[in-house]
């Protein structure tokens, strides 16, 4: 039968990058009868939640669980994964000192395993906060410490937010701790412990999450197969070099090599500063505050190791500062259909750090080096073997929020907001620290403004913390699980 032609579908629409995003848009695009072409600069879609085969066996870019209480959200992730995933027990926990501690933070563990005279100075801290109130200055320093006092922050805060970002805590903007720990403090969680959680649960840091079962990257997977059955095309090893405009509205694309088409709207979510460098018509001030706007790296080591029951946690938190490692993610225990019958764990060591940094540099075989003698120092593989590594590099993989950031982002905003045809979206493309659900959200949205010739402002996701903070656990309305987690037949 033929296609029924519709403005819409006379609309041709680009997305520059496959990640959880565009592939959103894209998906919703393409379902609703719009033709939609993807430039994606890599081989395969997902970007930061994109799953990959080593060994066998499959394994995500770091930890990347789901949840939201966005119905929209839920239902679009739904729709595309179906039945196929599990509800995951999260346990993750601080390295700290050869010992571990539970987060999100757990009182009476926390100051148990500090021993009494640490915990001691740590509520002593505390108390002493609340009798000289910390002046909060917009840092992430103050806030932090305002919540649960300077010891403890000097403790499980500063060490491995540093690592992460590169720059002191008195550099980092709040915002980091709006976004991730917004409503956390010492009192809010004792008062969590006491009352064993009921009606106190931090929204960021649930119980369960929902995982699909062949990896993250199966979500994006499945939109990308779907977008080519409606009709929609993907362009892989596609970079794009930059948006075309005349007189503030869209006109097309220019790719890495040179060729130019033509387009109505453009879903863009390259790096925003790369986007706006980019622009033929763009204010020279605009263009100067997009070059202030970084982008932190990232390193992953992935080592197989030779031994099956390691560690419970999914992912740990490593704040000792003697070692470089910042995370570390076991994939053996977030879903089997990620080793199904293959006998070894696959750990992902995560390092950060900048593009003028000697370990960005490095070979691949000082970096494997790197990660083996750090995960021997830690001692949680004990003596099992390190059978082989690998390692992966993400350019400009986290928005770096330097303090006063938002006066840098808002004026770039306003501009791009006047280019007619143009949407920015995704943790790149708004220079927002996304999580899955918030990207999701962003794609959906985008989408929406197109086909309804609406102008929902995206901007807000994931800053308007009241509105979009993620919540604590995905809505199922229908589907039950059974005591091991699994869905009931």
């Amino acid at each position: 039968m033929p296609q029924r032609v519709t403005l819409k579908n006379l609309m041709k629409i680009a997305v520059i990058g496959a990640g959880p995003a565009g592939i959103t848009a894209a998906y919703m695009l393409s379902k609703n009868d719009v033709k939609v072409e993807v430039f994606e600069a890599g081989t395969k879609v997902g970007g930061l939640a994109k799953t990959i085969e080593l060994w066998n066996q499959r394994v995500d870019l770091g930890p990347h669980r789901f949840f939201s209480s966005d119905e929209r959200v839920n239902g679009l992730w739904l729709e595309v994964v179906g039945r196929d995933y599990f509800m995951v027990n999260r346990l993750t926990r601080i390295y700290y000192k050869n010992k571990f501690f539970y987060y999100p933070l757990k009182p009476f563990d926390a100051l148990f395993k500090l021993g009494f005279l640490e915990a001691f100075l740590c509520v002593i801290s505390y108390l002493k906060g609340k009798v000289i109130t910390t002046t909060l200055d917009g840092t992430f320093e103050t806030w932090v410490v305002n919540h649960f006092g300077r010891r403890l922050f000097e403790i499980f805060f500063k060490t491995y937010s540093e690592k992460l970002w590169g720059i002191s805590c008195k550099e980092l903007d709040a915002d980091f701790a709006a976004q991730r720990i917004r409503k956390l403090s010492l009192y809010e969680a004792i008062k969590n412990a006491l009352l064993n959680g009921k009606g106190n649960k931090h929204k960021t840091l649930l119980d369960q999450f929902a995982y699909p079962k062949k990896g993250a990257g199966i979500v994006y997977e499945r939109m990308a197969k779907l977008i080519e059955e409606y009709g929609g095309i993907i362009h892989y090893k596609s970079p794009v070099k930059r948006v075309l405009t005349k007189d503030n509205k869209v006109i097309g694309i220019e790719l890495k090599d040179g060729t130019i088409q033509p387009y109505d709207y453009i879903i863009s979510t390259m790096p925003l500063s790369l986007l706006v460098s980019q622009l033929p018509e763009v204010p020279g001030n605009i263009k100067q505050l997009a070059k202030s706007l970084k982008f932190r790296n990232t390193i992953l080591v992935y080592l197989n190791i030779q031994a099956t029951n390691l560690f419970p946690d999914n992912w740990l938190y490593i704040h000792s500062p003697a070692l470089k490692v910042g995370r570390i993610t076991n994939f053996r225990n977030w879903s089997p259909g990620l080793y199904g019958n293959e006998q070894s764990t696959v750990l992902a060591m995560e390092y950060w750090c900048n593009d003028q940094d000697p370990l960005w540099h490095a070979s691949e075989e000082e970096i494997i080096e790197l990660g083996k003698r750090e995960i021997r120092k830690t001692k949680i593989i004990k003596n099992a073997n390190i059978l082989d590594g690998f390692v992966h590099k993400i350019h400009r993989c986290y928005p770096v929020y330097n303090m006063g950031y938002r006066k840098i982002l808002e004026p770039i905003e306003a501009y791009l907001d006047t280019i007619q045809g143009l949407k920015t979206i995704g943790r790149y493309g708004a220079f927002k620290y996304n999580n899955q659900d918030h990207s999701i959200l962003m794609g959906i949205l985008a989408a929406e403004n197109i086909i309804n010739d609406t102008n929902r402002h995206l901007w807000v996701i994931n800053t308007d913390y009241q509105t979009y903070q993620e919540a604590s656990e995905i809505m199922l309305p229908v589907i039950k699980l059974n005591r091991n987690g699994a869905l009931k037949k």
